[in-house]
């Protein structure tokens, strides 16, 4: 089975903010993305779960989006929220930042949940055991803004304060806790206004594609609300003022047919310590001297339902970018399994609130990949 290569002429999520800080002459950021020159304050924007196949489908209900619809971009693999946030809080792909998923095997410490901050899938606060700081060591984005003198600002759910995904690859900025699209609409105002730069977060969406499957009336009803959060937005943009509006994956709604239940199937078990990812993107553990047969076994039970891969060959079609850390490949699955049309790996005993959704992403398909960049200038 020939595996997807990532286009190498098409700009990556983890592009955005370094070029945003660019296009504001912050000094130690390289233009990747073509933007207007003398930018004063500036936001990124990012609407999780907005894929550009998703928005360009449902125009009619996001018409002030879709009237700024520019480019598109690309998610990177795994095409979801972990790897995503971490893209635009490093500037890098999943291969340098290393939060390479949904859940990983971190060595020493066992599978993790990054959103949590936990053992997956359930198990106690991880945050001193796994220090954030130390999980991605990298000097993210905000830190060498704020550094360079810009006033940074991270505006996203006061839940998330302080929370280890938060710590890993949101530091640097002064966090600013929202509770609803008012207030996330006010915080992004009085940044842009003041000449500084924020990031923004805004979550309901994909809670809602995940729930009710992309598309679906509570979709597009949260879309068309998203919309006119971004239309009070672009109308109070001052002059030289930069609304970047991005997302970081697409989404798909599965089909129960092409579920394949891994808890369940012996054969996909067999010599595997453990197995991390998501329905639509599974890192495969596997025992000492395993590895053939493992890959093997994966590629016969799924089929055409997925692109399984081992680790060195997900690796050199470039799925995680150009440069893979080796503290980073040791994160990735010896297999690697990424689902292909409407398909899901599910654990519907060790993953029953996952395995029930309707709406996934997290693989290769152009669905989940393609995501939308939004410019407005004031």
């Amino acid at each position: 089975m020939d595996l997807p290569q990532p286009d190498a002429h098409t700009p990556h999520l983890a592009d955005v903010v370094p070029s945003v800080l660019a296009a504001m002459g912050v000094a130690g950021f390289q233009t990747r993305i073509d933007l207007a020159a003398e930018v004063g304050g500036a936001c990124v924007l990012l609407i999780d779960g907005l894929g550009a196949e998703l928005l360009d489908v449902h125009a009619d209900d996001a018409p002030v989006m879709a009237g700024l619809r520019g480019r598109t971009l690309q998610a990177g693999f795994p095409s979801t929220t972990v790897a995503g946030l971490a893209a635009v809080g490093t500037g890098c792909r999943s291969g340098e930042h290393g939060l390479v998923g949904l859940s990983f095997r971190l060595p020493g410490v066992g599978l993790i949940n990054p959103l949590r901050w936990r053992p997956h899938p359930w198990g106690d606060d991880l945050r001193e055991a796994a220090p954030p700081e130390e999980v991605q060591p990298m000097a993210t984005t905000f830190e060498r803004a704020a550094s360079a003198g810009i006033a940074v600002s991270v505006v996203s759910p006061a839940e998330f304060s302080g929370s280890g995904l938060t710590r890993a690859v949101l530091r640097g900025g002064r966090y600013v806790g929202v509770q609803a699209l008012g207030d996330l609409a006010a915080a992004v105002r009085g940044a842009v206004a003041g000449g500084g730069f924020c990031y923004g977060y805004h979550g309901e969406v994909d809670l809602l594609g995940h729930l009710y499957g992309p598309g679906s009336p509570a979709w597009r009803m949260q879309l068309r609300e998203v919309d006119r959060l971004v239309e009070s937005l672009v109308e109070v943009l001052p002059p030289g003022g930069l609304l970047a509006i991005v997302a970081d994956h697409g989404m798909v709604a599965v089909d129960d047919d092409e579920a394949v239940d891994i808890d369940t199937c012996a054969a996909l078990l067999d010599g595997v310590q453990a197995v991390g990812g998501e329905p639509r993107a599974r890192y495969v553990y596997v025992d000492d001297g395993a590895a053939d047969a493992v890959l093997a076994a994966w590629r016969e039970v799924l089929g055409e339902r997925a692109w399984v891969a081992s680790r060195d060959e997900a690796i050199a079609a470039g799925w995680f970018g150009e440069r893979v850390g080796d503290e980073v490949r040791a994160r990735i699955g010896d297999v690697v399994a990424a689902a292909r049309g409407s398909a899901t790996m599910v654990r519907r005993t060790g993953e029953p609130l996952e395995s029930s959704l309707v709406g996934h992403h997290g693989s290769l398909t152009t669905a989940e990949q393609s995501i939308p960049l939004l410019l407005a200038y004031g």
